[in-house]
């Protein structure tokens, strides 16, 4: 599904670049598990964007699905990102006055292809919130924004689902609602990717990738002995 071949991304400050990416090669294959670790600055993030589509490499080659990203132009990106890749933040970038289906139903409004009438609630009904379907974000609490949050991402049946701190902003029991919930989704079929600072959370992976420095230093698969218990 990805393939990134010595990718190298560099920031520009004043007249100092910092090199964020230098020279990554990964490929993570369909129905993956994923976990990114790594301190500040690391390049994490930078990767996931560049994943994402969110950002272009200065140099390399990211194929995704079969497909070259780099012959796509800033439209095409944009259709691959909004029904083929889902994204969950650490702030759930909620809109404070709409209701929790219509926050889901976002990203029908720029879909290509049609979805059914019901296709926010469903994906409510995924991550077990239907009965706050036209809560205000307010009236939720931190955990269930979060799963409204990936009710969003889940609307248009992405392959992929990026995660960056999905637990950043919850405290130790709604995060691990949070990591069971996208372990659960994994286990149905959806190909994951997080990025995360905490060992607890990137247990539930099945791989956990570190990087330091813009590099990949280590590529490991995780135990299934050392999943936490559901």
């Amino acid at each position: 599904m990805i393939e990134l071949a010595e990718v190298r991304r560099t920031w520009r400050k004043g007249t100092a670049g910092i090199r964020a990416l230098d020279g990554v090669s990964l490929n993570v294959e369909p129905g993956e598990f994923v976990a990114l670790m790594g301190p500040s600055g690391s390049g994490k993030s930078t990767l996931m964007n560049v994943v994402g589509l969110l950002d272009r490499p200065d140099s390399g080659r990211y194929r995704f699905e079969g497909r070259d990203t780099g012959s796509l132009t800033p439209d095409q990106q944009a259709l691959v990102r909004n029904e083929r890749i889902g994204f969950v933040f650490q702030a759930f970038h909620l809109l404070p006055r709409a209701t929790a289906t219509e926050n889901v139903e976002l990203p029908l409004i720029y879909a290509e292809r049609p979805a059914p009438p019901d296709a926010g609630l469903k994906a409510l009904e995924r991550v077990g919130l239907a009965d706050r379907a036209s809560h205000l974000p307010h009236e939720l609490s931190g955990g269930q924004q979060q799963r409204v949050a990936i009710a969003r991402a889940l609307v248009m049946d992405p392959a992929l689902i990026l995660a960056d701190e999905p637990t950043g902003n919850l405290d130790s029991a709604s995060a691990r609602e949070i990591m069971e919930l996208l372990r659960r989704l994994n286990q149905g079929g959806t190909t994951l990717m997080i990025v995360t600072h905490d060992l607890q959370v990137a247990r539930y992976a099945e791989r956990v990738i570190e990087i330091r420095d813009g590099r990949i230093v280590s590529d490991s698969r995780v135990a299934a002995s050392v999943f936490p218990e559901v």
